[in-house]
C-alpha cells in the first residue's frame, strides 16, 4: 500500500487581542515535553507565532487522523500554558501593526535578507501531504499528471479568506501570498528526473534561491524522503478535513504511478497561462464557482469537477479501502462548504469573535 504523511502548520493567536502570538519556541518545548509527542514531531516555523507538525509515515488513513488528532491536542495544551491557543487557518483574521519575530536560524536570516516583506507577511499555514513513490524517476512521472488537479486541491482546502480584519474576496489568500516567491505555483512538466534535477540545479547557481528548499512549488519531489510532496492546500480547520486532503492526494499518486506502470497515454498537458489562471480563479473562488476540468481544460462547475476527481481516483481509493470515507467527507464538504465558506460564515454572523471560536475550537475537533 502508498504510504503517507502529513505536515500541518498552526497559528498561535492571543486569546483576548486576537493577534498572532509570538510563543512557538515555548509552545515547541511544552509540546515535545509531553509523553505522547515524538521527537521532532513538533517544530517552530520561519515566524515565532507559528508551529508545525508532522506525522509519522502512515499506512492507513485512520493513522493519519489519530496522528493529527494526537499532535494538535498536544500543541493546544502547551499554548494554553504559555496563555495562547492555537488555530487552524490558512492566515491569520487579525494582525498586530508589530512584524512577528522571526526564528533565530541562519535560513530564516537569510529569507529576512532576501525579501523582508515577504518575509513579514509570511504569517500563512499549509498542509503538505507527503506520499510514497519508488524512485525519483517515477516521482517526475507523477508530478507531470497530477499537476493539473493542484488548483482543484486547493479550491477544496481553500481556508484562509481573511487578512487584516476584512475578507480579502479570495477564499484561499494564503496562495497568493505564498505564490509571491521567485519559484512558486504549479510545477512546470519534466523530461524525466534528470531534467528536474538540473533545472533545481540551474536555480541554485544562478543565485536566484539559495537553497532547494526555496522550490516552493505547489507539488515537488521531496529532497529528504521518498516522497512527493504536494503543497497546495490551506491547513484545515478539522482534522478529518485533513484526512479527506491526504486521502486524495494519496490516491491521485496512486493512480499516476498505475497510469505511468501501464503506459498509458503520456501525461496531458495543458497551456501554462491557462494552468496559472485555473489557480487564480481557485484560490479566489474556492468551491463557490467554476473551476478548470483537467481532462479537458474547459470550465465547469465545481461540483461537477470534484466528481470527475473521485471517478478519476476511484480504483486507487477502492484497492486502499478509502472509498467510503472519502466519498462521505466531500459530500459533507459540497454541503457545508470550505473552511474558507464557514469562516465567512461566522464573520457575517458574529464578527471576528466568532471567527476566532471557530478556528481556535474547530482544530481540535475529530
Amino acid at each position: 500500500m502508498t504510504t503517507v504523511g502529513v505536515e500541518e502548520e498552526y497559528l498561535l493567536v492571543d486569546p483576548i487581542a486576537g493577534f498572532p502570538a509570538p510563543q512557538a519556541e515555548k509552545v515547541c518545548m511544552a509540546a515535545g515535553q509531553a509523553r505522547c509527542v515524538g521527537e521532532r514531531e513538533v517544530q517552530s516555523e520561519l515566524l515565532q507565532a507559528q508551529v508545525e507538525v508532522a506525522t509519522p509515515v502512515c499506512g492507513t488513513l485512520d493513522e493519519v487522523g489519530g496522528h493529527l488528532l494526537r499532535l494538535r491536542h498536544a500543541v493546544g495544551a502547551a499554548a494554553e500554558e504559555h496563555g495562547c491557543r492555537m488555530s487552524a487557518c490558512g492566515t491569520p483574521p487579525l494582525r498586530d501593526t508589530h512584524p512577528v519575530a522571526v526564528t533565530d536560524r541562519a535560513r530564516y536570516r537569510a529569507m529576512v535578507a532576501q525579501a523582508p516583506q515577504l518575509v513579514a507577511e509570511q504569517l500563512i499555514n499549509g498542509m503538505h501531504v507527503h506520499v510514497g513513490v519508488p524512485s525519483r524517476e517515477a516521482g517526475v512521472e507523477v508530478l507531470n499528471r497530477i499537476r493539473l488537479w493542484l488548483p482543484v486541491l486547493t479550491a477544496m482546502s481553500a481556508n484562509s479568506p481573511l487578512w487584516d480584519a476584512h475578507d480579502t474576496g479570495f477564499a484561499s489568500w494564503r496562495t497568493m501570498i505564498f505564490n509571491r516567491w521567485p519559484v512558486g505555483g504549479v510545477p512546470p512538466a519534466f523530461r524525466d528526473a534528470a531534467d528536474y534535477e538540473r533545472r533545481i540545479q540551474h536555480l541554485v547557481d544562478s543565485g536566484l534561491i539559495s537553497d532547494t528548499g526555496q522550490v516552493y512549488w505547489q507539488a515537488r519531489l521531496s529532497e529528504r524522503y521518498p516522497t512527493i510532496e504536494v503543497r497546495c492546500m490551506d491547513v484545515q480547520l478539522r482534522a478529518d478535513e485533513a484526512v479527506m486532503c491526504a486521502g486524495i492526494v494519496r490516491a491521485l499518486v496512486a493512480t499516476a504511478l498505475a497510469e505511468a506502470t501501464a503506459d498509458r497515454a503520456p501525461a496531458a498537458d495543458c497551456a501554462p497561462e491557462l494552468l496559472h489562471a485555473g489557480m487564480w480563479h481557485a484560490a479566489r473562488h474556492g468551491l463557490g464557482d467554476t473551476l478548470i476540468d483537467p481532462s479537458d481544460g474547459e470550465r465547469r462547475r465545481a461540483g461537477d469537477v470534484l466528481c470527475r476527481l473521485l471517478r478519476h481516483v476511484a480504483p486507487a481509493l477502492d484497492a486502499a479501502g478509502d472509498t467510503r470515507q472519502i466519498t462521505a467527507l466531500v459530500h459533507r464538504l459540497l454541503r457545508h462548504g470550505t473552511g474558507a465558506d464557514r469562516q465567512r460564515a461566522a464573520l457575517s454572523e458574529g464578527g471576528l469573535t466568532a471567527v476566532m471560536e471557530l478556528i481556535v475550537d474547530e482544530s481540535t475537533t475529530p
